[in-house]
């Protein structure tokens, strides 16, 4: 009898540290995809954010060549070439602000990327080289606020 009680008592042990190796196995397994995940989360919010900062400031420098174009012959073939690159890169931006909405998880950092957008538009329209001076100005600091905000999403 004594035999019997402890070979129960034994695959009671086994079967209780076999579940315990599995709980534990199972939480450390949960916490490392959890942390993946994060991790996959950042880099893509990291990469999205630097790609959509890189597409409005190339649809910038862009759209001031064009208005300096505009300045120098408003009718020639270098005009078109280039309002045919900023429909491009505008464009590209646009698509890129669709990777920033779908990653970013705060609306107040969509609304700084569409202001960042929306501050190249008036470019074009400046009268004078001050006025557009002022003009890129005003998009260099819409995209700082972005990248200012977009950077506390990827710490």
């Amino acid at each position: 009898m004594e035999a019997v009680l402890a070979s129960l008592i034994a695959v009671a042990g086994t079967l209780l540290g076999s579940l315990v190796t599995f709980a534990v196995q199972r939480h450390t397994s949960a916490r490392a995809e959890v942390f993946a995940r994060s991790q996959q989360l950042r880099q893509d919010r990291l990469t999205t954010y630097s790609a959509y900062a890189g597409a409005v400031t190339a649809l910038k420098q862009a759209t001031v060549a064009l208005w300096f174009q505009l300045q120098e012959i408003p009718d020639g073939p270098g005009t078109r070439q280039a309002f045919t690159e900023c429909d491009r890169l505008g464009a590209a931006a646009e698509n890129a602000q669709f990777r920033v909405r779908l990653l970013a998880g705060d609306s107040a950092l969509v609304a700084l990327a569409v202001a960042a957008f929306d501050a190249v538009g008036p470019l074009r329209s400046a009268s004078t080289r001050a006025e557009l001076s002022e003009r890129e100005a005003d998009v260099q600091n819409s995209l700082n606020a972005f990248i200012a905000a977009a950077a506390t999403h990827v710490r």
